[in-house]
């Protein structure tokens, strides 16, 4: 199979992905931040998320890491357009159910709001589920060693190191509000974690 069909997904994929944060990010620009959580752990976690994104798109755009290619197949690649999708599906929802309580980082916005409702009613964390789906679907149908797996690398590491300190933050800002909804929902996987 030639190798610019995973080309042409990962690039579509990328401006699905960074035309949902734009709208987002739009709708919030003028939105007060009450509090913020941006400390050298946070900044290194989106060093390293920013990288695993990045990786791919070299690979797309050049002869970066070419060594490391191998053959494309079909089944594979079907796989991965379908997490892809998926993701890309669990991301607009995150976006749609967050509105303006939406930040890229560790933050309380002004009036922020526990949000209970659409994806959010499921788990607890549905934006890091839809980049963690989103990055299984790139390791399948980028086929290069180094840059299919890239990005669910650095999405790995960024949840395990940010989950914990996010839900600190909102039970501090929260309360009694985010322990109830916190026995009423897992963190990922709904009923399991």
């Amino acid at each position: 199979m030639n190798p610019w069909f995973a080309k042409i997904g990962i690039l579509l994929g990328y401006c699905v992905l960074v035309a949902i944060r734009a709208t987002y990010r739009f709708r919030r620009r003028n939105v007060y931040v009450v509090e913020s959580r941006m400390g050298r752990l946070e900044v290194a976690l989106l060093a390293l998320a920013s990288i695993g994104f990045v990786v791919p798109l070299l690979w797309v755009v050049s002869s970066a890491f070419e060594v490391a290619n191998y053959t494309l197949r079909l089944v594979p690649f079907m796989v991965g357009v379908f997490f892809l999708a998926l993701g890309l599906l669990f991301f607009a929802r995150s976006h749609a159910a967050l509105g303006t309580n939406w930040s890229a980082t560790l933050k309380v916005n002004e009036g922020h709001e526990l949000v209970t409702q659409g994806i959010y009613r499921h788990i607890r964390h549905p934006m890091y589920l839809a980049f963690l789906v989103y990055s299984l679907g790139q390791a399948f149908v980028v086929p290069n060693w180094v840059a299919g797996p890239s990005c669910g690398i650095a999405m790995a590491v960024l949840v395990s190191l940010r989950i914990s300190a996010e839900e600190r933050l909102l039970l501090e800002y929260f309360g009694n509000d985010y322990e109830v909804y916190m026995t009423r929902t897992k963190r990922l996987i709904p009923g399991i974690w």
